[in-house]
């Protein structure tokens, strides 16, 4: 336990070399999340972050508990963030009882995350199938295997299962995996943070407001 405490008191907080950190000048943000998400994305992906595009999506059980996982953005555009997963799986089950959620990025490479919070919609069927079939074979034979969360009696049973779902993907790239679902977060608070060195980290908050959808009203936070 010790040498664990010690192990994690060693850790630097974003040790980013010679590169520094970006500035943040609020006062040029725009005027809703979107465009600034866009600009701190492509500079993440420049910065060489390993795999930008995953994100936390949190959510609730049935008794009210926190869940929380690791998944991939689809897109985001007018409508919201967009992601894909099981409708039968844990986190389907708990967006069907619980329609609202929180996504959360982290992107070392430039000491910064983006956390949003707002309301579940469906997506398009169409437009998530056209997405799956965009990816790769192992991505649709995943989809197709489809009892995600579910309780697995051994690794031999996982082998067949994907095996048939590989050879199914490979036979039909165009199968149709019935579970496999599109949802949109809808954000009313969307949360961009950039570190300091100095621990004077910039919090900027948009919050959509009344007045119609793409108002927002910004302000920054303490950190």
């Amino acid at each position: 336990m010790e040498r664990f405490r010690a192990l994690l008191r060693e850790q630097r907080v974003w040790d980013t070399g010679d590169a520094g950190l970006p500035a943040f000048d609020t006062e040029r943000a725009p005027d809703g999340p979107l465009a600034l998400f866009h600009r701190w994305f492509a500079e993440a992906a420049e910065a060489g972050q390993p795999e930008p595009h995953t994100m936390t999506l949190a959510t609730v059980d049935a008794g009210g508990l926190p869940d929380a996982r690791i998944v991939m953005l689809h897109d985001a555009d007018a409508r919201g963030w967009h992601f894909a997963t099981h409708s039968t799986s844990a986190k389907g089950s708990q967006l069907a009882a619980h329609p609202r959620a929180a996504l959360t990025f982290y992107w070392h490479s430039q000491a910064r995350a983006v956390r949003l919070r707002g309301r579940i919609v469906p997506a398009y069927a169409a437009e998530t199938s056209a997405d799956l079939h965009a990816r790769s074979t192992g991505a649709l034979a995943a989809a197709l295997a489809a009892r995600q969360s579910e309780v697995l009696e051994s690794r031999e049973e996982l082998a067949r299962a994907y095996e048939a779902a590989w050879q199914r993907a490979r036979r039909d790239p165009e199968a149709e995996a019935t579970s496999w679902t599109g949802y949109v977060l809808e954000p009313e608070e969307a949360e961009f943070f950039q570190g300091d060195a100095a621990r004077q980290h910039v919090r900027l908050r948009y919050r959509r407001g009344t007045a119609g959808p793409d108002v927002w009203t910004r302000e920054l936070l303490w950190p």
